[in-house]
């Protein structure tokens, strides 16, 4: 089979006419309720946007005061400004002031924003190139969701700022090869992913508590990286907490260890692969080794205590 060429993306646009501009943003963008004043500053509207359909780079720099309401979008934007003020409210939370230089999260259901005198900058990455990479760490499709309230840690936003440096430098001319175009998209989905981790849906309502908010740290990045050594003291590092102070939160909460939560959820990926699987051609080692059970013994005893059955009475079943 063929596989899609994806399609490149390269717009450049610039006016001094501030109808002219709203209306060129707001088809862009899918936006109602745009409005448009000017300043104090000359008017100036700028934009550029590079990339293919799976990810694109895009800048846009407006002397004027923009305001209105995006709709929701099933794509993941990340924007950040260089200058000016800016504001973006979703339904039912506070508002967001941006800070220069610091990434955010678009809301996919939609927010009302309000700018003034800016330069932003943003990447948006397509859902289906995102899911992509999200469900090799075994996320489902329909479980792929990602917070926009999160504030990412120095060591996210260094991941993230490094590799948009990467894709700028090697795809910011529009003229990458269509193969070095489709790495720089990985690249942008997997540095989002570190930056916002996959919210799983399975998670506690408790957890969303804003006194839990260290612990809900510790419990995405589990359910983002179990395919990767996880210990506690790494997840100590993420929730910044003490070892034991993370072993109470957990005890609290799931009545269990970090390493036995770390455990339950691998166990539940696997299940979910055996389910997924051709019994023909599933290798139930292989699946287990890949969610880090090396021990074929225990792995077995372990699984049967958790879902009631051995891994290939589960694998029988998916026929």
């Amino acid at each position: 089979m063929t596989e899609r060429t994806p399609t490149r993306v390269q717009v450049a646009s610039q006016s001094d006419d501030l109808d002219v501009a709203r209306d060129f943003l707001a088809e862009a963008y899918a936006g109602n309720e745009w409005q448009a004043d000017r300043t104090e500053a000359p008017f100036r509207f700028g934009f550029q946007a590079v990339g293919d359909d799976s990810m694109t780079l895009r800048s846009i720099r407006f002397d004027g005061h923009l305001s209105g309401v995006m709709t929701p979008s099933d794509d993941f934007v990340v924007q950040w400004t260089t200058r000016g003020r800016a504001t973006i409210t979703a339904r039912g939370d506070d508002p967001i002031v941006m800070e220069p230089g610091r990434p955010q999260l678009w809301p996919q259901g939609g927010a009302a924003f309000d700018y003034r005198d800016y330069d932003q900058r943003l990447v948006q990455v397509n859902r289906s190139a995102l899911q992509e990479v999200a469900g090799e760490r075994g996320t489902a499709p329909d479980a792929l969701e990602l917070d926009h309230r999160v504030r990412p840690d120095d060591r996210a936003l260094q991941v993230w700022q490094n590799a948009v440096r990467l894709i700028s430098h090697t795809v910011g001319d529009g003229k990458a090869s269509p193969l070095l175009q489709a790495e720089m998209g990985r690249l942008g989905a997997l540095a989002l992913l570190e930056l916002y981790p996959v919210v799983s849906k399975t998670l506690p309502d408790e957890l969303l508590l804003p006194r839990n908010a260290h612990l809900r740290r510790a419990v995405e990045y589990v359910h983002e990286h179990c395919h990767l050594p996880i210990t506690s003291t790494d997840l100590a590092r993420v929730a910044s907490l003490s070892l034991r102070a993370l072993q109470h939160a957990f005890q609290r909460t799931f009545d269990c260890s970090p390493n036995s939560y770390i455990r339950r959820v691998r166990l539940d990926r696997v299940r979910d692969d055996l389910l997924a699987g051709d019994p023909a051609s599933t290798s139930i080692a292989e699946v287990a080794k890949h969610w880090g059970f090396g021990h074929a013994g225990r792995f077995s005893a372990s699984y049967l205590q958790q879902h009631g059955e051995y891994p290939r009475e589960t694998l029988r079943r998916a026929a």
